[in-house]
């Protein structure tokens, strides 16, 4: 009996050391995962790995939905690209390009649409800020709901609405307008100027609303005192528009011209939309992307349609630098 009872106080004492030590073990992991766990936090909300932490996710964005796609379409315009099949063929897509008719066409047309928007959509929506901005404006937000409505509007519907507006009846809402004038009907979508007319109408209608929220996101940044010194000095509204406002405006105005550039030139949704998806007479509302979007999709030409891509990102991109560059973005302070 005395020599069980001494066993099991000897086993006992055995597998309390045992436990001590598991736990002792236990402790030293949960320590050293806090430990790490501390280490990362230091790590990552540093002063010299936070910025890097934090554009991380637009880096990775970058490199996925862009600059990969870019190389790839890059590559692809040297190639010529047929299911199951692809072979290079140098210049040959670039050299087919240079002596494309219709791709000219679609150029002028997204050329000429580009300016008629910026001509339409940087100066109209600024007055239009500068009034909704003024002191004298009553229900300010319910103007700016109603023009920032269209906006929200699916460009599917919109399309299908204004392809109606602008058809070829007399009892369309143009054409009533041009009888209720005395002028004769028109056949809005199968003429190139009023087509380009129809076209901004679209834009315009579509766009006007944004652009003046950035404007008067702008104006709502210019510090009072500037105007309160010019009324001071004597200085009429005209003047302290011209004086004040338009040279605090600059880096909106600029901004605006920028995404203009690249909104006139990507422009396809309405034109296809306004033509019920189908080609228009005589491409009058051909477009480039258009043009991309035919030749790949529809012809399955995807080496000759990477290529007209890669021409309207050169387009696009030496027109917005060199605008850029006219407006000073890229003089250095003094």
């Amino acid at each position: 009996m005395q020599s069980s009872g001494m066993e099991n106080s000897v086993l006992n004492h055995a597998n309390g050391e045992r436990g001590r030590k598991m736990s002792g073990r236990k402790t030293v992991q949960v320590q050293q995962q806090e430990e790490k766990k501390l280490n990362f936090r230091k790590l990552l909300y540093s002063q010299k790995i936070a910025p890097y932490v934090f554009i991380l996710p637009f880096v990775l964005t970058f490199l996925i939905f862009w600059l990969f796609p870019l190389a790839k379409a890059g590559v692809m315009s040297f190639q010529e690209v047929l299911p199951g099949q692809t072979s290079f063929v140098g210049i040959k897509n670039y050299s087919k390009l240079a002596g494309d008719r219709i791709f000219k066409i679609a150029l002028w047309n997204s050329l000429k649409y580009m300016i008629g928007t910026l001509v339409l959509l940087i100066p109209i929506p600024m007055l239009l800020a500068y009034m909704i901005n003024s002191k004298l404006m009553v229900a300010k937000e319910m103007f700016k709901s109603v023009f920032f409505v269209p906006i929200l509007t699916s460009i599917v519907v919109a399309g299908t609405i204004f392809r109606l507006m602008f058809g070829e009846m007399d009892s369309a809402f143009m054409n009533s307008i041009m009888t209720a004038l005395g002028l004769e009907p028109v056949k809005w979508l199968k003429n190139s100027f009023t087509a380009y007319v129809a076209l901004l109408f679209l834009a315009c209608w579509r766009w006007m609303g944004v652009n003046m929220l950035y404007f008067i996101s702008g104006l709502n940044g210019i510090p009072t005192e500037l105007y309160e010194s010019a009324s001071i000095d004597g200085a009429t509204s005209f003047k302290k528009f011209i004086y004040v406002t338009l040279p605090m405006l600059k880096p909106t105005i600029t901004y605006v011209l920028t995404i203009s550039i690249y909104g006139g030139l990507a422009m396809f949704t309405e034109s296809y939309m306004l033509w019920a998806g189908k080609d228009s007479p005589q491409n009058i509302g051909l477009t480039i992307v258009g043009y991309l979007y035919r030749q790949g999709i529809q012809k399955n030409e995807m080496g000759y349609a990477a290529a007209v891509g890669v021409i309207l990102l050169a387009i696009t991109m030496v027109i917005n630098i060199a605008q850029l560059t006219f407006s000073g973005m890229f003089k250095k302070e003094d």
